[in-house]
């Protein structure tokens, strides 16, 4: 990883529903050998409009205790910072993502939207992914599987960025590690171009079992599928498709589709053959 080692994970804490994504947050944090940081905003208007203002910042004061514990509870020798910021819930995160080693967020229950049902342009999980200067971690509001590593590689720069994440990711769970390249129509399926990029980024020795898997479809509709039974996905922000906006097509629809926890890797220099 590019991060400094004292880069931390950042993670909003708005409410006791936010608390599962602290204990996932910590759980990445002390994997990786990096400080949690936890981070309230606090909005004075609405503070002004409430009964005590006092009330309200101790309310904020008390959660924020009761993350630090549920984080401690993880790895009791996690460093874990805490602080009430003002401001929206997500501006904070999105300035300090610059020298963050992760930031993660909730999915504000996008996965278990119906089809055709609206997600507004202002939803945290979106802001996130589209403006973070690091890698963002989507959480699920259903506990992952204790299936493999997902990563879905299609040759680009930023697709080599991820599985280098995915690696990172297998080793520290010790767990196995599924590389998919999705083939639409009139691409080459050779399975060797999947493996020697494989092969380049994890090395002779990758550490963990390693799948190479070459699928025709859509990317997206087929990751989803792939990621039913992952307990993490890690995917690259754009890929090969910069024309779409600040995330590509793929990365769109694993963040708004996948039931497991995302990566969406971005903001980290290219990965290096070793």
């Amino acid at each position: 990883m590019a991060a400094a080692s004292d880069a931390p994970a950042l993670v909003g804490v708005g409410s006791e529903r936010d608390l599962p994504l602290v204990e996932l947050a910590a759980q990445e944090a002390a994997a990786f050998g990096h400080p949690l940081q936890l981070i309230h905003t606090f909005d004075w208007g609405a503070a002004f409009a409430a009964e005590s203002v006092a009330g309200t910042h101790d309310a904020a004061a008390e959660l924020l205790d009761r993350a630090v514990k549920v984080a401690r509870e993880v790895e009791e020798t996690l460093t874990v910072g805490h602080e009430i910021a003002e401001g929206s819930r997500v501006q904070p995160l999105i300035r300090r993502s610059e020298t963050a080693f992760l930031v993660a967020v909730g999915d504000s229950g996008m996965s278990t939207r119906q089809p055709g049902c609206a997600l507004p342009a202002d939803t945290p999980a979106v802001q996130l992914v589209t403006q973070a200067g690091c890698p963002v971690l989507v959480a699920r509001r259903e506990p992952p599987t204790k299936g493999p590593v997902l990563v879905g590689v299609d040759g680009s720069a930023d697709s080599r960025q991820a599985l280098k994440w995915a690696f990172d990711c297998a080793v520290r769970r010790t767990g196995r590690l599924v590389a998919v390249r999705v083939v639409e129509r009139g691409y080459d399926d050779t399975p060797a171009i999947l493996a020697d990029t494989v092969a380049e980024i994890g090395g002779p020795e990758p550490g963990v079992p390693v799948e190479c898997h070459t699928i025709r479809g859509a990317p997206g509709d087929v990751l989803v599928e792939q990621s039913r039974s992952a307990q993490l996905v890690v995917v690259a922000a754009r890929g090969q498709q910069p024309g779409r906006g600040m995330i590509g097509a793929t990365c769109q629809t694993l963040l708004y589709h996948s039931p497991t926890p995302t990566v969406v890797v971005r903001g980290v220099p290219p990965a290096e053959s070793p």
